[in-house]
């Protein structure tokens, strides 16, 4: 599974990858969350606002900051559908 944060580079892009970064922690997850600050990447992924959060190049929230519970409640839904 593959995490990705989109976003210029703001408060709000960092704080978000933070709080995914920190619920893979706790959810005793290792995969790393990568953070695309590139404007031609964030286009080409077809964003016209950021922050952006991605789950396996899916967008799952965009222009805001999702809570930290729904952060986990939506990795934890995609690891139920994976396995």
């Amino acid at each position: 599974m593959n995490f990705k944060v989109m976003g210029g580079g703001c408060p709000k892009c960092k704080t978000l990858k933070e709080i995914v970064q920190k619920v893979l922690v706790e959810l005793g997850r290792d995969e790393q969350v990568e953070y695309i600050t590139d404007m031609n990447e964030i286009i080409k992924a077809g964003l016209m606002i950021t922050p952006a959060w991605l789950i396996n190049d899916q967008v799952v929230a965009s222009g805001r900051v999702p809570s930290e519970a729904e952060i986990k409640q939506t990795i934890q839904a995609k690891l139920e559908v994976e396995k």
